[in-house]
């Protein structure tokens, strides 16, 4: 059985509050994007994770497609499986990439061998890997808080526009991206402000992290305003970075750039 996880961008991120147990209170719109990996998962006589494409850093043992087969192993009869990943989108740049490959492991076994469980089993699951797995699991545009993992579908359709998106291949640290963050409620919910005409969202819908990032990695921030240069409705750095992309009405070229139809 093979499917395609696929990315998602963050359309606004506040950092609301934190917490007692260390992690943080977020608001952000998710978006998932057509940009893909490749995962196949097929009955074999002996465990195995092969990955190809982009080098995944670590220890593979770590991955989130090994951790979901085992979650799945540890409460479901199942047979051992081997599991092929095609790794496209790049780790670590706040696309959501290991995240939807851990998700969309976990769907493949409940489909594979029919274990009939509904989207919110899944998505226990899916908590026990990321705070940003359970998106993955209905794979739609959702309002998110919490640490991501409370999910509220919203009716948003960005049919139509082009995904210019590039990762600059900066590594940003959670310990880095958090540094300069104030906490703090903002005035108006993102919940409010997604339903502006996409046109004010540049006004108005912002991603907390930059004012962390940019400073340290100014060619992010100019990344950014070439992107608003060439003519973007709406441009930001995604998740806590280091990508960056632009919403265009007409479709950009450049060698720059990756280019998306949404």
């Amino acid at each position: 059985m093979i499917t395609f996880p696929n990315a998602k961008i963050n359309l606004g991120l506040n950092i609301v509050s934190k917490r007692e147990d260390g992690y943080h209170n977020i608001e952000s719109c998710f978006y998932p994007i057509p940009w893909y990996d490749s995962l196949e998962v097929i009955e074999a006589a002996s465990f195995g994770f092969y990955s190809y494409g982009l080098d995944i850093p670590g220890d593979s043992n770590s991955n989130l497609c090994i951790k979901a087969y085992e979650l799945i192993r540890a409460d479901h009869d199942i047979p051992l499986v081997e599991i092929h990943l095609l790794k496209n989108i790049p780790m670590g740049a706040g696309l959501g990439g290991g995240s939807a490959d851990g998700a969309f492991t976990l769907k493949m076994l409940n489909n594979l061998f029919e274990l009939g469980l509904s989207h919110s089993q899944l998505e226990a699951y899916a908590l026990q890997l990321g705070s940003d797995c359970p998106f993955f699991i209905k794979n739609q545009p959702a309002l998110a808080k919490g640490r991501g993992e409370q999910l509220e579908p919203i009716a948003l359709e960005l049919s139509g526009y082009y995904l210019a998106i590039h990762n600059p291949g900066i590594h940003v640290s959670t310990q880095e991206a958090y540094a300069r963050v104030k906490p703090q409620i903002p005035p108006t919910p993102i919940a409010d402000l997604i339903h502006t005409t996409k046109n004010e969202w540049k006004e108005v819908l912002f991603n907390d992290f930059e004012a962390s990032i940019f400073p340290n990695h100014p060619e992010i921030e100019q990344l950014k305003k070439e992107m608003y240069e060439a003519g973007a409705s709406y441009a930001s750095m995604t998740g806590s970075g280091s990508t960056v992309y632009g919403l265009f009405e007409e479709e950009i070229e450049s060698d720059q750039w990756k280019s998306i139809k949404l």
